[in-house]
């Protein structure tokens, strides 16, 4: 029997031609993943998945309240969501999301997290821009905001979403978050200029890497997240 392959969607974005796909692994007979490419360069898969836990974790922890409202910026493969959405200290998470197609993957059940997002009374999925939202005006400040699209703050997917990574756009940021609230970006490479700008604009700032090994390439690979926490009220 052949190995399964299968296009579940394909579509053309303001970004590019975006893929989801499914297919077994050649390599691990019997392990099925799916996966992102955009215009043909891989973005994400459900085969590792460590760093977006990773990223919700820290924003998590470096906040000590309950009841907190999320918000996640990309809707991706889920993941980064669905990890917020474990915890019995969050109330709300919404992801908000640019792409009509990737909103329509969690309708059509074809994301791997997709039975448990869709099941929880929790998530609500906007279709938006994130960045535009944060740099504009305060609709419902959140406790804590998580921002994984760009691949860095200096690569990103759109050249719009560059002013979110100055002092300028993160103090704008910052007025979406409530007193104590935690800014978390994730990134592909460090940037130590990018820190260096949080530490201007927020009271704490936490960077981790999250090292994994890739075996499908015999390779390690190594993300960074940023975390910020906005000054607690008086």
């Amino acid at each position: 029997m052949a190995p399964l392959f299968e296009i579940l969607d394909l579509q053309d974005t303001s970004l590019g031609q975006l893929c989801l796909r499914r297919r077994e692994l050649l390599s691990r007979p019997g392990t099925i993943v799916t996966e992102v490419t955009l215009d043909h360069v891989f973005l994400m898969s459900s085969y590792h998945t460590e760093s977006e836990r990773a990223l919700t974790e820290l924003g998590m922890r470096m906040h000590d309240g309950d009841a907190l409202s999320v918000l996640v910026g990309g809707l991706g493969l889920g993941y980064t969501a669905q990890e917020a959405l474990r915890s019995d200290r969050v109330a709300r998470v919404e992801v908000v999301e640019l792409l009509d197609p990737v909103i329509k993957w969690l309708e059509n059940g074809w994301l791997p997290t997709g039975d448990a997002l869709a099941s929880d009374e929790r998530l609500r999925v906007t279709r938006g821009d994130v960045y535009a939202r944060l740099l504009g005006p305060v609709e419902r400040p959140a406790d804590v905001i998580l921002i994984d699209v760009d691949h860095a703050p200096d690569e990103p997917l759109e050249p719009s979403s560059a002013a979110f990574y100055t002092a300028e756009g993160l103090r704008g940021v910052a007025e979406h978050l409530r007193p104590g609230g935690v800014l978390a970006v994730w990134s592909t490479f460090p940037n130590p200029a990018f820190e260096a700008t949080l530490a201007q604009v927020f009271e704490r700032v936490e960077v981790d890497t999250v090292t994994w090994w890739n075996d499908l390439v015999d390779e390690e690979k190594v993300d960074t997240l940023f975390a910020a926490r906005k000054e607690p009220a008086t």
